[in-house]
C-alpha cells in the first residue's frame, strides 16, 4: 500500500498549493450539468451514510474526466503501465515532468495499493489523479494526489456525513447547483487556504519499483 499523509501548511509543491487550489475551484465552477451530474463528475459517493455501497464504481472514467478538466490546455497525462518494471524510473520521471508542467496525471493501480487503508475497494483496480510533486525537509519525496473516493479514509467519511445527512441518492434530488458545488469544494479543498480537504493527500511512492499487479478476483 502506498503510504499517505495530509498536506501541512508549510508544504511546498510544484505546482504550488495555491495554484492547484485555484485550478480545482475554477474547474468545479465550470462543470456543467445537474447537481447529481456535478457530484458524480468529481466524487465517488456512497448511497447512504453507512458507506455500504457506492453509487458507481467508475473511477477510471471519472479520473479521465477530472484530469481533463484540471489540465485543459496541456491535456491529461496517461503513463504507460506502472505495474511493468521495464524502464519504471523513466516512467516516473516523465510523470513528474508532466505534473510540474501543470498536467494532471492518470494513476492506475491495485485498489488496495492506491486507495488507502480505509477504502471500501480492496480488489480490482482504482484510479486517482496526481497534481503536483513535493519534498519533505528530510528529503523524502511525494506526489500530491486527488482520490475522488469519499469512502477512502476516516477523515473523508467524517466530513461527508454532516454534509449529506441520510441517503445520498434521495438527498441529491433536492440539491441545487450552489449546494452541489459547496459539497464538492468542501471535500476537495477543505476550509484552509493553505491546504486541502480529505480527498487530496500526499502519496509517498517508491518510484524505483513497479506497482503490484492488479487482482481480478
Amino acid at each position: 500500500m502506498i503510504e499517505q499523509a495530509y498536506v501541512q501548511a508549510a508544504d511546498q509543491t510544484t505546482p504550488a498549493v495555491q495554484d492547484i487550489r485555484d485550478r480545482i475551484s475554477q474547474a468545479v465552477d465550470a462543470t456543467v450539468g445537474s447537481a447529481r451530474d456535478r457530484l458524480t463528475c468529481w466524487l465517488q459517493i456512497p448511497i447512504d451514510s453507512m458507506f455500504t455501497k457506492m453509487i458507481d464504481s467508475d473511477c477510471q472514467g471519472r479520473a479521465r474526466r477530472v484530469g481533463a478538466l484540471l489540465s485543459p490546455e496541456t491535456g491529461l497525462h496517461v503513463p504507460s503501465d506502472l505495474s511493468m518494471p521495464f524502464e519504471i524510473e523513466g516512467k516516473w520521471a516523465a510523470l513528474e515532468e508532466a505534473v510540474k508542467a501543470g498536467r494532471a496525471v492518470f494513476v492506475n493501480g491495485p485498489a488496495e495499493h492506491v486507495g488507502g487503508s480505509a477504502s471500501k475497494f480492496t480488489t480490482g483496480f482504482h484510479v486517482i489523479v496526481f497534481l503536483a510533486v513535493g519534498q519533505e525537509l528530510s528529503g523524502r519525496r511525494y506526489y500530491l494526489g486527488f482520490d475522488p473516493d469519499v469512502s477512502a479514509t476516516a477523515e473523508s467519511r467524517r466530513m461527508w456525513q454532516p454534509l449529506v445527512l441520510g441517503e445520498t441518492e434521495k438527498k441529491v434530488a433536492t440539491f441545487d447547483d450552489v449546494k452541489s458545488v459547496r459539497i464538492i469544494k468542501a471535500m476537495i479543498l477543505g476550509d484552509a487556504q493553505d491546504g486541502f480537504g480529505p480527498l487530496i493527500r500526499k502519496y509517498y511512492v517508491e518510484t524505483d519499483k513497479a506497482f503490484p499487479k492488479i487482482s481480478r478476483v
